[in-house]
Order: C-alpha cells, then sequence, then structure tokens
C-alpha cells in the first residue's frame, strides 16, 4: 500500500547497509519490561537506561506522550524511543494505551532525525502490542511522516 517493505525477522537486527533508525512505542509511565522492549534490552542497554532517566527527570525536559528520544547504540545504528501509549492496559481496564496523535507527533521527529542522518527506519508493528493499536490506523501514519518524505522503511514480523 505505503512503500512500506514488509519482512519477516527481528526489527532488533535491522537489515541493509548505511544509517539505521530502530523505532518503537513506549509507555509514559517510565515502564519498560514488557513487550518488544524485551528484545531491545537484549541486544542493547543503552536504550532502557536513556529511557529511564528520560522519564525520571521529566520535570526538566519534553517527556511525554507524542515525545521522541534517540540512542545511538552503534555507529550506525540508533534505537528512537517513541512515547505514543498512555499508561499500560492493566486488568479488565476499558479501552487501549495506544494514542494515534502520540505516535503521529512521535513519528514527526523520527522523520526529521531520519532526514538528518540520512537513515532508514526500521521497527515491528508499533502501537500494535501491547498497546493494543490497530496497524489498519498506524500503517497510514507511517506513511505519511517517514514515506511521504523519503524515508526507506521496513516493518519486521517476528518469526520464520
Amino acid at each position: 500500500m505505503s512503500g512500506i517493505e514488509y519482512v519477516r525477522g527481528d526489527a532488533t537486527a535491522p537489515r541493509g547497509k548505511g544509517v539505521k533508525v530502530v523505532a518503537h512505542v513506549c509507555n509514559d509511565l517510565g515502564g519498560w519490561g514488557k513487550g518488544f522492549v524485551l528484545a531491545v534490552s537484549a541486544r542493547w542497554a543503552e536504550p532502557e537506561v536513556a529511557y529511564r532517566r528520560w522519564h525520571r527527570e521529566r520535570a526538566g525536559n519534553d517527556f511525554g506522550l507524542g515525545a521522541a528520544q534517540f540512542v545511538r547504540v552503534e555507529p550506525y545504528v540508533w534505537v528512537a524511543n517513541l512515547v505514543g501509549q498512555r499508561g499500560i492496559r492493566a486488568g479488565r481496564s476499558s479501552g487501549v494505551p495506544v494514542r494515534y496523535e502520540a505516535v503521529d507527533a512521535a513519528l514527526g521527529l523520527l522523520a526529521d532525525k531520519a532526514v538528518e542522518l540520512g537513515a532508514s527506519v526500521h521497527m515491528p508493528r508499533i502501537g500494535c502490542g501491547l498497546a493494543g493499536g490497530r496497524w489498519a490506523r498506524v500503517e497510514p501514519l507511517v506513511a505519511e511522516r517517514l514515506v511521504a518524505r523519503g524515508i526507506p522503511v521496513t516493518v519486521y514480523d517476528f518469526g520464520a
């Protein structure tokens, strides 16, 4: 549909040459411990450390829904912590934690960083795991914010 390349594999092992940004959605509570972040932390310690510090020091920074944090983890690989989830799903709460408008805003910041770095973007189906979102709502945002600006995007579906 949108110029997004879909592949089977692990988004924490992005394919291709050049600078790459691995993007994922975080919550606004400072929680890091379930879902895709476990794969991120298994590969690199820095994104979790940076995210937790960013949240802890939020009174003096831009942490909040729609914000993005960029952490360099290898010479040509960055991780983008995108705050696009309000809280976490707990018990029988109604509604889903994803906030599409926050994902959209964070994708705009990601696009600016990708252009600045000359990078491609790699991600799972962001906002659609624990955040409870629907890819049918997220995919057009990715297409509009990233693909429309000429940024190569690869979406990884984990598994063989």
